[in-house]
């Protein structure tokens, strides 16, 4: 009992599908941090769930809901006071797990309903430090009864109500292990991007089409400094306004469709 008392009451909650290669990890990082673990997976068919149930997660079925969606189900299974929402690709630090048993230790929980930390990103073997990838700053552990989920099914965002501290240390984050796995997201980001514009009754620009994407390599590869992560740092940059450039290129072919199906009725 000594000890369940000395750990903080916290609530581990993760979403998964086919992540046995990174949920250990995940888990293994918040072990002795938190009270209880819930996964919400949707249709592994791999050893995810076997590896949830090993570190004595409660795991629930859910089919996909979106990005959102699914973690506000997380969410709304964990029973402790506080919650610490992370994705299986991701890991608490060494100092990050001071920095939270700190907050709780030190009487901060009661004048804070949620902490942010900075997130980094490991690509190409390095650690990114600077540029658009870091600080990365994300909100992460919230009070259970003043969190709830935000964004949509493509991005989600942690919502709290009440004051909010920064934590000290970083959130690991092996999101892109591969470039392949980078040009993968291009595609089905960019898709997601022209229906939100279409959707706010914007139209295709040329003008932001040429020069978003190279405001987004001068800021993060000269403002924020990027070329101090070598070419790694270089490569984020670029392929970041690429993916600019094929985002807004979408308005155009969306509004180009629309004019030859016009152009076929008539």
């Amino acid at each position: 009992m000594s000890d369940i008392v000395q750990i903080p009451p916290i609530s581990l909650a993760v979403t998964s599908c086919n992540e046995e290669s990174r949920l250990r990890k995940c888990l293994a990082s918040a072990r002795g941090l938190v009270r209880e673990i819930v996964v919400v997976d949707s249709g592994s068919t791999d050893g995810t769930v076997a590896i949830a149930e090993a570190e004595k997660a409660h795991v629930i079925h859910q089919e996909w809901l979106g990005h959102s969606a699914q973690k506000q189900v997380a969410l709304d299974n964990c029973t402790q006071p506080w919650v610490l929402i992370l994705d299986c690709d991701e890991e608490l630090s060494e100092e990050l797990r001071r920095s939270i048993s700190a907050f709780f230790a030190s009487g901060d929980v009661d004048w804070f309903h949620g902490c942010r930390f900075n997130r980094k990103v490991c690509f190409l073997g390095r650690w990114i430090k600077h540029g658009d990838w870091y600080p990365d700053t994300k909100l992460r552990l919230v009070r259970r009864d003043k969190a709830s989920m935000g964004g949509n099914a493509a991005h989600d965002t942690v919502l709290v109500e009440g004051a909010v501290k920064h934590l000290k240390g970083d959130l690991l984050h092996d999101s892109y292990p591969t470039i392949q796995s980078y040009l993968d997201k291009i595609g089905p980001f960019a898709d997601q991007f022209a229906h939100r514009q279409a959707g706010e009754g914007k139209h295709w620009s040329l003008a932001a089409n040429l020069l978003r994407p190279l405001w987004r390599f001068v800021r993060a590869y000269f403002l924020r400094l990027g070329f101090l992560d070598g070419f790694p740092g270089f490569w984020i940059a670029y392929a970041t306004a690429f993916a600019v450039f094929v985002r807004y290129s979408r308005g155009y072919e969306e509004e180009a469709r629309k004019r030859l199906k016009a152009k076929d009725k008539g």
